[in-house]
């Protein structure tokens, strides 16, 4: 097989459908509903749903702020270019440096909840089934995923539309049958304050619970970087991300306020995301073997979250691989599916070592929560600079360009959203609610802060040698393509 390590991604290979279902895999709607999102009923409890439509509201700032800046810098290196031509060159690399490295370890994060969700299962079911036999989960989910993204981003991206409409249907008719059992106990004050849990009482509650709910809504942006490879990106990539952020975002309350009000507002609190207090518990006991779709749209959930985010991996590596800022041999490109097939072996590689390295190191769910504590922190920062970004990019373009609620008010609402989130991410107990980090999780800090010095380094090694590289992050190939357009304030894009 030759390979070539010059050119383009495939253009106009997927349409708004495919990159809309590429962020909302990456969310993982249905792994979010089922464990992620509970979190937050220990302090919001009853009030749950109110907790999650705050935590809507607040990441659609951020979500306005990434569609504003997606349309105009469509570019594989997303976040990376939106930091570059907001702020500076050199934040847009450590922006792209930290960003390349959190996504790389995204997948190998969900093949471990891939694992130890069907161990458990099977051996709750048969009890011969080893509970300790999680690995080959983990490693076939590993093959399909490296599989699909071989065979391009058509192949990729349709996979993970067929996964994303499946879990969600399965959660949504869930939904639908938990608000009909409920009956006369169907209330709208779960988006009151009435039922938070105990000690902490009222609007507090619910802040503490959103705070956590906010972490479910990871992913909306990554449709981003699928801009190169999709028909009329300007406009397509701004509906994605937009159009993820809501959609999914109602999904959460629909879904919160059907169990909330099914289960019970005043003894929520006590809801988790595994045992008789759970979706998998309320299934089980209550609507027979419908438990089983929801077992599967979970384990479905695992398998299209990390497909979707190796293909940001990967593509955000070749792209800062083009310009050099990488190894350049990460921008090999396979001759007839044009995917990236280096960064896609090198992704594989990722996953698989972290999977058996901190699975058997440790066990799969500690390092499922060391893996979601690095991925967390540096993903909500990644967003807060590019809420900063926004602001730039739009102060720059000039005033006429400029839309003060778009683009500056909504960055500076996001960055607020995000900090107390960043925050409890990180284990700072600036906050009451926010539990200190125990090792092994506490060591999520000096990992995420040994990567980011390494970044530095590598930077002041560029600027000193080729500093012509890192302004390249700043660069839309697209421009190569595409008649100049006329920007908002009716000046040429460099």
């Amino acid at each position: 097989m030759h390979e070539e390590r010059t050119g383009a991604l495939r253009r106009d290979a997927v349409g708004l459908r495919e990159v809309l279902f590429q962020s909302v895999t990456a969310m993982a709607p249905a792994a979010a509903v089922a464990a992620s999102i509970p979190a937050g009923a220990a302090f919001a409890g009853g009030s749950l749903p109110l907790a999650v439509l705050i935590a809507l509201v607040a990441c659609l700032f951020t979500a306005s702020c990434v569609a504003e800046l997606a349309r105009e810098l469509p570019a594989a290196g997303s976040v990376a270019t939106y930091a570059a031509r907001g702020l500076h060159p050199a934040v847009g690399f450590l922006v792209g440096w930290g960003y390349v490295f959190v996504e790389m370890l995204v997948p190998p994060l969900l093949l471990l909840q891939l694992g130890f969700t069907a161990a458990g299962t099977l051996h709750e079911e048969w009890s011969s089934y080893p509970a300790d036999l999680w690995w080959p989960w983990s490693l076939a989910g590993a093959g399909i995923i490296a599989v699909a993204g071989y065979l391009g981003v058509r192949t990729s991206a349709r996979f993970g539309t067929v996964l994303g409409v499946f879990e969600i249907l399965v959660f949504l008719v869930f939904a639908v049958l938990l608000i009909g059992k409920a009956g006369d106990a169907n209330t709208l004050s779960v988006f009151g304050t009435s039922h938070t849990a105990d000690g902490y009482a009222g609007i507090s509650g619910v802040f503490a619970g959103s705070v956590y709910t906010v972490l479910a809504f990871a992913g909306f942006e990554a449709a981003a970087p699928l801009a190169e490879e999709t028909r009329d990106p300007r406009r397509t990539m701004h509906r994605a991300v937009l159009g993820a952020a809501l959609g999914i975002g109602l999904f959460y309350v629909i879904t919160a306020y059907a169990m909330t009000v099914y289960f019970g507002p005043d003894r929520f609190a006590k809801f988790g995301a595994s045992g008789a207090a759970s979706w998998d518990g309320v299934a089980r006991a209550s609507f027979g073997l419908f438990w089983v779709l929801v077992f599967l749209a979970v384990i479905n959930s695992t398998i299209a979250n990390a497909n979707a985010c190796a293909n940001v991996s990967t593509r955000t590596a070749f792209a800062l691989a083009r310009i050099r800022v990488l190894p350049r041999l990460l921008a090999t490109l396979h001759p007839r599916h044009r995917s990236p097939v280096a960064g896609i072996a090198l992704q594989t590689l990722v996953a698989v070592g972290a999977v058996l390295g901190l699975g058997f190191g440790y066990d799969p769910v500690t390092a499922f929560l060391l893996l979601a504590t690095v991925i967390v922190t540096v993903v909500v920062g990644v967003y807060i600079v590019v809420n900063l970004a926004c602001a730039g990019y739009f102060l720059r373009a000039g005033r006429a360009a400029v839309k003060p609620v778009r683009h500056l008010l909504f960055p500076v609402l996001g960055i607020a959203a995000f900090i107390p989130a960043l925050l409890t991410a990180a284990g700072l107990p600036v906050f009451d609610f926010v539990t200190e980090l125990t090792a092994p999780v506490s060591y999520a800090g000096p990992i995420v802060g040994v990567w980011m010095t390494a970044g530095v380094a590598v930077l002041l090694l560029l600027i000193r040698r080729h500093p012509e590289r890192i302004a390249e992050t700043a660069r839309v190939h697209l421009d190569a393509y595409e008649p100049a357009r006329p920007r908002q304030d009716g000046a040429v894009p460099r």
